[in-house]
């Protein structure tokens, strides 16, 4: 059994690394984004909140850091979501068929998929984080090697569960579809809401109420609450609005994305259980 939960991940990264167009793309894209929305939309709200004052001693974070939690979020949202389509494809090439065939647990084929996609989205969040530095984002500003490694540990922890709960609803969505175009409408039907109504791009505080209690509950807003409070520390101001995190927001945070990736297997294990491949 454990021969085949690492045969799927083997697989799926093998595959990840010999398609040089899929790697080289997933890597790229979301740095680009950083580099050509970052920057300029950086300098436009750097200017208009120039003006606002400051509290004395306070921790005040440009845009382009703010932001660069939201594209890390972003990126592994996109990542995790079209996931599924490894699923699909070898439901029409008849993979899938053999595979479930197999005596192989029906669970270490939705795990070993999960898993493949959450060291993707490690992987990518390492790459964001240091081209964001690179290219003027305080990531970790002030903090000591120690500090630092702990942030990068906390921020792949909220990366690795967040990506693992979407994955497993991609897997449970993509077992159900025949078709890829299938696949990608119901993602990006999804894509748009979840990454809109969160904090990716700009406090909530403006939201109306119904979107504000859907930005508390999104998956996505506990995701990058966790990654700022890593990478840029539980004290700071950005675009005017002074954020305080406390150790039990981000423990919260994370109990919320554990139930959330819960209930995602739950539902891909469900479809799993039900599927059936000719």
């Amino acid at each position: 059994m454990t021969l085949g939960f690492t045969t799927i991940y083997w697989r799926d990264m093998i595959r990840f690394v010999r398609f040089k167009t899929l790697l080289i793309s997933s890597l790229l894209q979301p740095a680009l984004w950083l580099a050509f929305f970052g920057i300029a939309m950086s300098s436009s709200f750097d200017k208009l909140m120039a003006g606002m004052p400051v509290p004395p001693g306070m921790h005040v974070v440009g845009y382009l850091t703010f932001m660069g939690a939201g594209i890390i979020a972003m990126t592994t949202l996109f990542t995790s979501l079209f996931g599924g389509i490894v699923i699909l494809f070898d439901k029409n090439w008849g993979l899938m068929r053999e595979i479930l065939a197999s005596p192989m647990n029906r669970n270490h084929i939705i795990f070993g998929i999960g898993l493949s996609g959450v060291t993707k989205s490690c992987i990518q969040a390492i790459i964001i984080m240091v081209f964001g530095i690179l290219i003027g984002a305080a990531f970790f500003a002030g903090f000591t090697p120690l500090e630092i490694i702990f942030g990068i540990i906390g921020i792949l922890a909220f990366v690795g569960i967040f990506a693992l709960g979407f994955l497993f609803l991609s897997a449970a969505i993509a077992i159900s579809m025949e078709s890829p175009e299938g696949l990608q409408g119901i993602t990006t039907l999804l894509t748009m809401p979840i990454f809109f109504a969160s904090n990716a791009l700009y406090p909530i505080d403006a939201f109306p109420e119904f979107l504000k209690i859907l930005s508390v509950y999104n998956p996505m807003t506990l995701l990058i609450t966790g990654i700022r409070y890593f990478a840029i520390g539980p004290d700071f101001i950005a675009l005017g609005k002074h954020y305080q995190y406390t150790q039990s927001d981000i423990l919260l945070s994370y109990l919320g994305l554990m139930v959330f990736a819960g209930l995602m297997f739950v539902l891909a294990w469900w479809r799993f259980k039900k599927a059936v491949v000719t």
